[in-house]
């Protein structure tokens, strides 16, 4: 087994061994004492604590009127620059320390940790105890902006426990927040549970040691490229295991974090004590429900509460917390998880109107659950989260860990219950929508099935179950069909409709699905993609209250008034606008076979990422509308290229395949025909990874075959497309069965080769 803290402290050693013997060669070679001079670590070197590419953060401390020490400074800092060491440096008297302290808490922090290297120790000496003593004082004034600066961190950087790719050092309940508990104990002001802190930050040490290992570089930030080689160096199967491991430890940390913190508020918040050594102010507890008071920022149990008889009593304290956004005290958790009675199955109305509740409390259902889930109370009441917990997200496109997301899901429905006749219903299914990534298979498809027996343990109705149950298999069906098929298509709207089958339903699912997205993460929930949504939500929802086939005309491909705005000299025009966010640009071109793969192409090398594409035809020309993101494009620019490009398209084609060379094209492309789509177009679904000239590469092949493009869908989230092709032949008809097979194997073929 490799000890990694033995080998920080020889890397430590080793440096140490380095400057006593600059600092004795630089005293000797200026004539200068070794008195009234010092070499002092600090920081992670001062605690001994040097990753393979650690910095060496080094003081260089002096008496006021030590001769010469700027070239003394120089004597040092120049060999180890020229040897590329990685050094932080300062030149300071005890006077200036004290006051750089004062002036910057990450230098205070550092500071705490000082440790004599070489030269004068009594200087050494003296510094740790006016730095300490300062600390000490000061710290009732100063921990606020230190608890501001931690607050600030964390919404900048996120959390450890949550994040695709946590950065070790600079995330809430990170190595940054290891070392600020060590100088909140230094304060005096408030103990930790030192056991469990050492452990989780020596375990986060060793993870960095490893990163530092793999990636042959000084980084912090535990990325997806290197998660996998850097487990296999820890002993560990997979990145699963090892970022389940970084979650568990980031989680304990924050939470201890959390917990310090609050203490700290309390207790510079007290009111002063009297002459008689009695604090003046009102009423130490203050009752809130049934068996819940406050006491002191937190939401504790009333002395004469018995939760192992009243089984609802958790769930009423974690509500009136969660609405209030108090602290649920971590003794009252434990509480609630050793003793408390259990449910019956199902549960009362009143233990399901609870719970629905702390779900829809919005932001304080967060830390409430936070607290629940140390203690082991949640699994109590939700055995399914435990198949969950610090799951690391599979997709680029989620920002946090499964149980988290499920948890923001929650916060963000929460401001749509007023917009669905059963919130209720929503929250639940907001909670438990992504359970089944516990499971192999279509987490929708096992999601339901777990959602189902959840649902029916809670005391929901057949019916309401049955609801629960259609939201979570069907979560992701708005989002797919808005962003893959042509919602002019009338089969696209049957298909929801026949899913939802009445509004009621599809309320609730259009809120899950925004719910979802936002909580995703901004490439699940960009407007685009929930403009989308909504337009099919809103058509899927006259239809259902016998809109019938009026709304297709509402809403043309391309407005057609902007046809003469679009159409320049020779019959080739383009315009540029702004909606909501988005570049749209609209092109007209000759209707032709191939201009459309033409435009793709420009656009590529334009540097403007499609995001969606409708074709129409006007009057034998080929309008074109595409939503794009990018810098806004110069309209004449891209007309004069795209004129060009329709007269020779060779150097555009040069030009794209020059940048696609450098690109990764990941896993392996998937091209299928989709029969039951459209009535009207043959529908073909292009999965690739996305790169630069993408949608020319396949709209070329399918122009190769003859088939005409009639719109195009395209959808774009983190590094994957799919995007999706409605075809006719030159009749306007679907393709036949033959032409459908070859077109589909004329794209995969050029997305292949």
């Amino acid at each position: 087994m490799v000890d990694r803290a033995e080998q920080r402290r020889a890397r430590a050693d080793e440096a140490d061994a380095l400057l006593y013997l600059l600092l004795s060669k630089a005293c000797d070679a200026l004539g200068v004492p070794t008195e009234g001079v010092a070499l002092v670590a600090v920081g992670g070197y001062g605690r001994e604590e040097l990753s393979p590419y650690s910095d060496l953060d080094v003081m260089l401390v002096h008496a006021e009127d030590y001769p010469r020490v700027d070239e003394l400074a120089a004597q040092i800092w120049y060999p180890l620059w020229d040897s590329r060491t990685r050094l932080d440096h300062s030149v300071r008297t005890i006077a200036q320390a004290q006051q750089a302290a004062a002036d910057d808490h990450r230098v205070a922090l550092g500071l705490l940790d000082a440790r004599h290297v070489a030269g004068d120790s009594h200087l050494t000496l003296q510094l740790r105890s006016v730095l300490m003593a300062d600390w000490r004082r000061t710290a009732k004034t100063r921990l606020p902006a230190l608890a501001d600066a931690c607050r600030d961190r964390a919404r900048t950087v996120g959390e450890l426990a949550h994040l695709a790719e946590p950065d070790l050092k600079e995330a809430y309940g990170g190595l940054r927040d290891a070392v600020v508990l060590r100088a909140l104990v230094a304060s005096w002001l408030v103990d930790v549970p030192h056991p469990v802190v050492e452990r989780a930050r020596l375990d986060l040490l060793d993870i960095r040691d490893a990163l530092h290992a793999v990636a042959g570089r000084s980084t912090d930030r535990l990325i997806a490229d290197v998660a996998g080689d850097v487990a296999t160096r820890l002993g560990m199967s997979d990145r699963d295991e090892l970022l389940r491991h970084v979650y568990s430890t980031g989680r304990t940390l924050a939470h201890v974090c959390d917990v310090s913190w609050r203490r700290i508020e309390s207790l510079m918040a007290r009111p002063p004590r009297s002459r008689r050594g009695r604090r003046s102010g009102g009423p130490l507890l203050l009752a809130l429900d049934e068996g819940v008071a406050q006491h002191e920022g937190e939401v504790v149990l009333m002395p004469d509460a018995r939760p192992e008889r009243d089984a609802a009593l958790g769930l009423r304290a974690a509500a009136v917390a969660a609405d209030r956004e108090l602290v649920l005290s971590p003794a009252v958790c434990a509480r609630l998880a050793s003793s408390a009675a259990a449910l019956p199955e199902p549960w009362p109305g009143e233990a399901r109107r609870l719970f629905c509740a702390l779900l829809g409390a919005g932001p304080g259902l967060l830390e409430v659950w936070e607290a629940m889930d140390q203690a082991g109370y949640v699994s109590r009441l939700l055995p399914e989260w435990d198949g969950v917990r610090f799951r690391p997200p599979q997709s680029a496109v989620h920002r946090f860990t499964v149980d988290r997301h499920l948890l923001e899901t929650c916060v963000e429905a929460s401001k749509m219950v007023r917009d669905v006749r059963r919130p209720d219903l929503l929250l639940v299914a907001a909670l438990v929508h992504d359970l089944g990534k516990a499971v192999d298979g279509d987490h929708s498809v096992t999601g339901a099935v777990i959602a189902a027996q959840v649902a029916r343990r809670m005391g929901f109705t057949e019916a309401d179950a049955d609801t629960i149950t259609l939201l979570v298999r069907q979560h992701l069906v708005l989002a797919q069909v808005a962003t893959r098929r042509d919602l002019d298509d009338p089969m696209t709207v049957e298909l929801v409709t026949g899913i939802v089958g009445n509004t009621d339903t599809l309320d609730l699912l259009e809120a899950l699905t925004y719910a979802d997205a936002r909580a995703a993460g901004p490439a699940a929930s960009s407007p685009w993609r929930m403009r989308l949504v909504g337009e099919l939500s809103r058509r899927v929802r006259a239809e259902l209250s016998g809109g019938g086939a009026g709304i297709w005309t509402e809403s043309p491909p391309v407005p057609v008034p902007e046809l003469h705005q679009v159409v320049g000299v020779g019959r080739l025009g383009v315009t540029v606008s702004e909606h909501h966010g988005d570049l749209r640009i609209n092109v007209a071109v000759p209707d032709q076979v191939g201009t459309l793969s033409t435009v793709a192409a420009v656009l590529a090398v334009e540097r403007l990422a499609v995001r969606s594409a409708v074709i129409t035809s006007v009057e034998g020309l080929g309008i074109s509308q595409w939503t794009v993101a990018g810098s806004l494009p110069d309209p004449v620019r891209l007309r004069d290229r795209l004129a060009v490009a329709l007269r020779d398209d060779s150097d555009l084609v040069r030009r794209l395949t020059a940048r696609d060379s450098s690109v990764s094209r990941g896993p392996a492309s998937r091209v299928d025909l989709l029969p039951e789509a459209s009535e009207t177009a043959t529908v073909l679904q292009v999965r690739a990874h996305d790169r630069p000239g993408l949608l020319y590469d396949v709209t070329a092949a399918i122009a190769s075959t003859g088939a005409d493009i009639r719109s195009a869908h395209v959808s774009t989230l983190g590094a994957e497309c799919v995007d999706v092709f409605y075809l006719t032949d030159q009749h306007g008809s679907p393709l036949d069965e033959e032409d459908a097979r070859v077109t589909a194997k004329s794209v995969l073929d050029r997305l292949t080769f």
